[in-house]
């Protein structure tokens, strides 16, 4: 079965994102990729693809789109009501689409990205061997718009044998595992217990590059700026302000604003689906290392 997927609409925000592009840190690429991996991961394995096939990363529902033939599909991670052919589906769970069926995601109750896995993968070309649109560099295909068309590949597992996959809800108030950061004393000797005790916001101004925190301010012993050094998906930097940054997918490559704490990649995805308004914390990682 094969399909082409025609964009009704966008939504808030929606994109095209794989595992990324890794390994070319060194030439200024970011490695990028979907925002929650977990998801995408999971969508992936629904509908029997390779876990790193392209699919629809979609931001806050609103997403609609109209299939041209039979496939399979799933959706993933911050799931609202969802309508396919004017019927009501369900999120972790294969789902069969006859040709000319429209799906349609409502607003989730919880979370912020949905992912939308179809058999075959997104065959949009590849650039520096990835498939995904990353905002900071540009690199990538363009955001979906009305009218966009995406192919479908053929890339494909076994088909599934599962229908449905039990995930846990996403928390109200993400739990954020880290480790002292390599900057740590550019930082009063309160700052990481001022992280570690603190309650977050995730400001309006947040995106894929990284979520902006409202918080307890973190107070600087030292002045100025280190000179601009490598950056990680989950390093917490702290600019002037003293309101820390928490990197996500599209983090620049490298960064001037001192590193106080990085965490956990494995709870990358859950900041990933954390909305304006969503209180997190932090805590001290038990994880070797």
């Amino acid at each position: 079965m094969t399909a082409k997927l025609e964009v009704l609409t966008p939504g808030l925000f929606a994109t095209v994102q794989d595992l990324g592009r890794p390994g070319y840190t060194a030439l200024g690429v970011g490695r990028s990729g979907a925002a929650d991996r977990d998801a995408l991961r999971l969508a992936n394995r629904l509908v029997g693809n390779p876990e790193g096939n392209a699919a629809v990363e979609a931001t806050f529902g609103g997403l609609a789109v109209r299939f041209d033939g039979p496939t399979l599909i799933a959706l993933t991670g911050a799931v609202g009501p969802a309508r396919l052919g004017g019927r009501a589906i369900g999120p972790n769970a294969p789902v069969f689409v006859g040709a000319g069926e429209e799906l349609r995601l409502g607003a989730p109750d919880r979370g912020l990205r949905t992912y939308l896995a179809v058999r075959g993968g997104i065959e949009v070309p590849p650039v520096l061997g990835g498939r995904g649109t990353d905002t900071l560099s540009g690199l990538g295909p363009a955001p979906l718009a009305a009218g966009t068309t995406l192919p479908v590949g053929h890339r494909v597992l076994a088909w599934p044998v599962v229908d449905q996959a039990p995930c846990a809800a996403i928390p109200d108030e993400p739990v954020l595992r880290l480790v002292p950061g390599p900057r740590l004393d550019f930082f009063t000797e309160d700052a990481l217990g001022t992280l570690l005790s603190g309650r977050y916001a995730v400001s309006a101004q947040s995106n894929r590059v990284g979520l902006r925190l409202d918080g307890p301010v973190l107070r600087r012993a030292k002045s100025g700026e280190v000179p601009s050094e490598p950056a990680a998906p989950g390093a917490v930097q702290v600019p002037p302000s003293g309101q820390p940054i928490l990197f996500l997918a599209d983090h620049p490559v490298t960064g001037g604003y001192p590193v106080v704490a990085v965490v956990a990649e494995e709870d990358l995805g859950g900041a990933a689906q954390a909305r304006p308004g969503t209180r997190l914390r932090f805590v001290r990682s038990r994880l070797p290392g």
